[in-house]
């Protein structure tokens, strides 16, 4: 299954994509089924059964819009958390090569990860604003996927029965306020907090069965800026596995419904990787297009941000503009 996040008449609403058809989760259930997506991430199985019942729908039924008529969102809003792993060992050995270094040889030792910001979250076709301060605004190929089932000390045996489902990630980055900041020897922060997209669709982990290559996908993996192909790898490349990822996440932790977890960039997912002589570091204007077989594109423009303005996402679910004044 495909579902979405999506705003029609005002309202922030979770649905099933069919074909070129959303249907409205909520009124297509006659209401047995929530509103929005973290609640029925929430129901577990029992609302994966209630989606499948539904079957198939027309245009015309109640609830069920063309997909051109809707604004899609992320696929969830508003996670619950996100763990942004680094698990592909060609970006990790290339990224690192750029800057002088050899890969540690703890990276072999487990699977680390770290916090970004949760509520900066950006969905399909939304514009990421390029922080003031930075010069080097970079993308990142990324899959995550969403835990379904709460869980804690959770063995890589049993970890994909935790999982909801997968969707494309691209993890924004200001390379320039990062290598800045993570001198320090703690980050990253502000290079990384200000956007993570996700979208356009969560797929269920059953539509990618026919993908299966043991403990992995075979996914192609691909990244577009302003048309040009710049980006490619496959999920198949990946070192550490979710499965490995949810094992160490969930080390005496709780893991909960609607909690994300990415991958980290796919080999050559990123211009830190190619290298600004290979394409320049992004500027306003800039359209990326990520591409993951079975989970869609995920396409975003980079603008500028003023100084003083901030964006706030109103009660509807739509992003405003207002402009604040400090004394």
């Amino acid at each position: 299954m495909k579902l979405v996040s999506f705003v029609k008449e005002g309202e922030l609403r979770a649905g099933i994509v069919q074909g070129e058809l959303a249907a409205d989760l909520h009124a297509i259930s006659q209401g047995t089924l929530p509103k929005d997506i973290l609640s029925i991430i929430d129901l577990g199985e029992e609302g994966l059964k209630k989606i499948k019942e539904i079957g198939p729908f027309s245009a015309g039924d109640k609830g069920v819009y063309h997909l051109r008529d809707i604004t899609l969102k992320a696929p969830i809003p508003r996670p619950v958390s996100i763990r942004d792993f680094y698990a592909f060992e060609e970006h990790v050995k290339t990224a690192r090569k750029r800057r002088g270094l050899e890969v540690v040889p703890e990276w072999y030792d487990v699977p680390v990860f770290y916090f970004t910001n949760h509520l900066a979250v950006k969905g399909p076709n939304e514009h990421i604003e390029k922080p003031v301060d930075c010069e080097w605004l970079d993308y990142e190929l990324e899959i995550a996927c969403v835990i379904g089932k709460e869980g804690r000390n959770i063995s890589k045996e049993t970890a994909e029965d935790h999982i909801y489902g997968y969707f494309i990630m691209n993890d924004w980055s200001a390379r320039d306020i990062q290598k800045h900041e993570m001198k320090v020897g703690l980050g990253p922060a502000k290079g990384k907090d200000f956007a993570t997209s996700f979208g356009p669709y969560l797929v269920t982990g059953d539509e990618l069965e026919s993908n299966r290559r043991g403990n992995r996908f075979d996914l192609s993996m691909t990244a577009k800026v302003n048309g040009k192909l710049l980006s490619q790898g496959n999920y198949l490349d990946i070192h550490y596995t979710f499965a490995d990822m949810i094992e160490r996440a969930s080390k005496d932790v709780t893991l909960y419904p609607g909690e994300v977890i990415g991958s980290g960039t796919v080999g050559t997912g990123c211009i830190l990787e190619l290298g600004p002589e290979t394409h320049p570091w992004l500027k306003p204007g800039d359209v990326v297009e990520l591409e993951i077989a079975g989970l869609g594109i995920l396409r975003n423009t980079v603008a500028s941000r003023r100084e003083g303005e901030d964006h706030v996402l109103s009660t509807n679910g739509e992003n405003t503009s207002q402009t604040s004044h400090h004394v």
